[in-house]
């Protein structure tokens, strides 16, 4: 296909006609514009459209478009549920002109091909949807989201990657509770910084100006949390981390323990432990004659697991750097390690450290795909194998996925 533009003389701004290929990890697809790589979002594989070139420059490994015409659409698109996330606007909605099942396949493509890739693991993947998701188009979802205020005091967020705000009229990813706060018909201080919490169990929203709660309420939430038929209550900062979708903190917390399998009795590290989501029921497996070691680089969370844990005398809540708190607490070979890391993975040095100790099994957490895939490739390498793979679509309507993976020694 060409360009408007003269052969090696595009620019930003330039609409070209593309023809798109294969999704790639990110939440765009790969096409070809005279030989050069193109990430083109908003779009999806098999289609032909005309894009906008938004990043381009000899030297970049790859240029970025924004398709903003679709000649040839795909059987997978549909009306996009959130336009202010379209061509030109805010990131965090780059599928939202994608049919539910279509994302669900698209994610688990992009899960088997980073494994493959990055990983060296052949496997097939499914991506399941979260309870409920179906049944309200993937939205209304989000339990806590974070908005900027443009000169003029509008809420909104970022355009994508660019610091620029955009003013909205309402986030459809926004949990209802969240949605009823009026966030976006009221004018806040330039410049500043909105997050808004709707926990779960019935406790009111809670919002924070640059941190601070807004006419001088609480700083923490109560979230209930049924797990395995018992209810627990955590007590989170309104800043802290908590797992984003509703469904999420019951449905990973299960998730964990099953992958973890028997425990009474046995010694669990619970690393980047957050506010102890997991460490809670862990604790409740292994029973008083186990162990729980929960550990956490971020002061904050460290807090609040410990108010969460006060009334389980077998765990202990480490802050610190993770690797070298596993090399102080002196792990034996029967201990099972469960890891919930950021975004960017636990890194080499962190999941060589896990293997080192030599536990029975792991149970790896991860939200990035590609992150967990050079994990794997570190573990492997240390003698650790997959031997499970659960994916669950606890994002809808973006390009993230969160998995569950279970390695043990091959």
């Amino acid at each position: 296909m060409g360009s408007s533009a003269g052969a090696g003389e595009e620019a930003v701004g330039d609409v070209v006609l593309l023809e798109i290929g294969t999704a790639a990890h990110g939440g765009h697809c790969v096409a070809r514009l005279g030989g050069r790589v193109v990430f083109v979002r908003h779009t999806l594989p098999g289609e032909v459209v005309r894009a906008r070139l938004t990043e381009v420059g000899g030297s970049r490994r790859f240029w970025r478009a924004d398709a903003v015409e679709v000649l040839e659409p795909s059987a997978d698109r549909v009306p996009s549920v959130w336009s202010a996330a379209g061509p030109g606007g805010v990131g965090g909605g780059e599928l939202a002109h994608v049919a539910l099942p279509a994302q669900r396949r698209w994610k688990a493509a992009i899960v088997a091909d980073v494994l493959r890739r990055i990983g060296g693991i052949e496997r097939e993947v499914d991506v399941e949807a979260a309870p409920g998701d179906d049944a309200r188009g993937g939205l209304g979802w989000r339990t806590r989201i974070t908005l900027a205020v443009d000169p003029r005091g509008r809420a909104g967020m970022y355009r994508y990657r660019s610091r620029d705000v955009i003013p909205l009229q309402d986030m459809p990813l926004a949990a209802p509770a969240i949605a009823d706060l009026d966030l976006f018909g009221r004018r806040w201080p330039a410049g500043s910084r909105i997050e808004a919490v709707a926990p779960a169990g019935g406790d009111r929203p809670l919002v924070l100006l640059d941190g601070e709660p807004v006419k001088g309420e609480r700083r923490a939430v109560r979230e209930r949390v049924v797990i395995a038929g018992r209810e627990h209550t955590y007590k989170v900062s309104g800043s802290g981390f908590w797992q984003v979708h509703d469904a999420a903190p019951a449905l990973l917390a299960e998730a964990v323990l099953h992958a973890a399998g028997p425990l009474d009795g046995a010694h669990v590290l619970d690393l980047y432990s957050g506010s102890g989501l997991f460490t809670v029921p862990l604790a409740e497996a292994v029973g008083p004659d186990g162990r729980v070691d929960a550990v956490e680089g971020d002061a904050r969370a460290v807090r609040d697991t410990r108010r969460n844990v006060h009334a389980l005398p077998h765990v202990a809540v480490h802050g610190g750097d993770v690797a070298e708190v596993i090399a102080d607490l002196g792990v034996g070979p029967g201990a099972v390690v469960v890891l919930d890391p950021p975004r960017t993975g636990a890194g080499a040095e962190v999941t060589g450290a896990i293997a080192a100790a030599e536990p029975a099994r792991i149970v790896y957490v991860a939200c990035d795909p590609a992150a967990l895939a050079r994990d794997l490739r570190v573990a492997a390498s240390r003698g650790y194998g997959l031997t499970s793979l659960r994916a669950v679509d606890l994002f809808p309507h973006t390009h993230h996925v969160e998995c569950v993976a279970v390695l043990e020694r091959a």
